[in-house]
């Protein structure tokens, strides 16, 4: 069972899920509180010749070296500089079973909260910019649609 998986089956048990709210451009994305391990100023960056194009560098993390993605480059979205509400979101992912630390750039991060899955709706497949299979669902939160982003399929 993969950890997506898990986080689905305890999240289906009580109806909420804690999620750390994030901003790309204009979307907003509710990131698996249980996934994330901490959110940090922007750090310099070091390119990785022969990346993939949407984890092209890496970051020295208080010594380790984690690669840094940028979900705008994966979900087709335009790409922007740096503000001040920059921040990176280190978060676990699953790959080969493994867990494994990724930054991902966030243009702001809002809260942390609960997000309900009785506002679930299915995620149409037709008029997104970005591939259904990334997408774990969608919800609402303060009356705005969130993307619930499937972290593990996006990094694998």
């Amino acid at each position: 069972m993969t950890a997506s998986q898990m986080q689905d089956t305890a999240a289906s048990q009580d109806g909420e899920i804690q999620v750390v709210m994030i901003g790309l451009g204009d979307e907003k994305f509710a990131l698996d509180a249980g996934l994330v391990r901490e959110i940090i100023d922007p750090v310099p960056v070091t390119k990785v010749a022969g990346a993939k194009a949407f984890v092209p560098s890496v970051i020295n993390v208080r010594g380790n070296v984690i690669p840094l993605a940028d979900l705008r480059i994966r979900f087709g979205m335009p790409l922007t500089e740096d503000s001040p509400d920059t921040r990176i979101v280190v978060v676990e992912v699953s790959i080969d079973n493994e867990p494994v630390l990724v930054g991902v750039t966030a243009d702001k991060v809002y809260e942390v909260t609960e997000i309900s899955r009785g506002n679930v709706q299915q995620t149409p497949r037709v008029g997104m910019h970005w591939k259904p299979e990334f997408i774990r669902f969608i919800t609402k939160w303060r009356e705005e649609f969130v993307i619930v982003p499937n972290i593990d399929r996006i990094f694998s």
